[in-house]
Order: structure tokens, then C-alpha cells, then sequence
């Protein structure tokens, strides 16, 4: 279940510091609607290297669309395999 908090618990910021932990970001909201997100330090970067992965893989799906797939034969000769 996510852990959902008032904005307003950040005056004891200590405990909903505590609560963050990896694979169990805490949700802030203000005035009722989902506003900030609260995460630990590894799961931040695990979410950043995945967008930059993600990112890089389209990259190269949209030059294969462009210039043509590469075949086993080719990748492998390129690879000095």
C-alpha cells in the first residue's frame, strides 16, 4: 500500500524521512491532491540509469527503423566474433 502523507507531516520531517526507504517512496500531498514524492537515494538513481536506458534503447530502435536492422551475421562480424 503507498505510503500517503499531509505536506503538513514535514514539520517533523525526521519521521517521514525514516519512512522513505528503497521501493517505498512516500507521497506527499497539498490540499488533498498528489503533489511531491519522497524517495531514497538508490532508488532515485536506479530510476534515473533506467530512464537513461530506456532513452538510449529507443534511440537505437529509431536508427534501425531508419537505416535497416543489423543481422546476427553482422553484428557478430562487427564484433569480432
Amino acid at each position: 500500500m503507498p505510503n500517503i502523507k499531509p505536506i503538513s507531516d514535514l514539520r517533523n520531517y525526521t519521521e517521514v524521512l525514516k519512512e522513505a526507504q528503497e521501493g517505498a517512496p512516500v507521497f506527499l500531498t497539498k490540499n488533498g491532491r498528489g503533489e511531491y514524492v519522497i524517495l531514497d537515494m538508490k532508488e532515485y538513481d536506479k530510476m534515473r540509469a533506467t530512464i537513461a536506458l530506456m532513452s538510449k534503447l529507443e534511440e537505437g530502435e529509431q536508427s534501425a527503423r531508419k537505416e535497416g536492422w543489423a543481422s546476427a551475421d553482422e553484428v557478430e562480424a562487427s564484433l569480432g566474433i
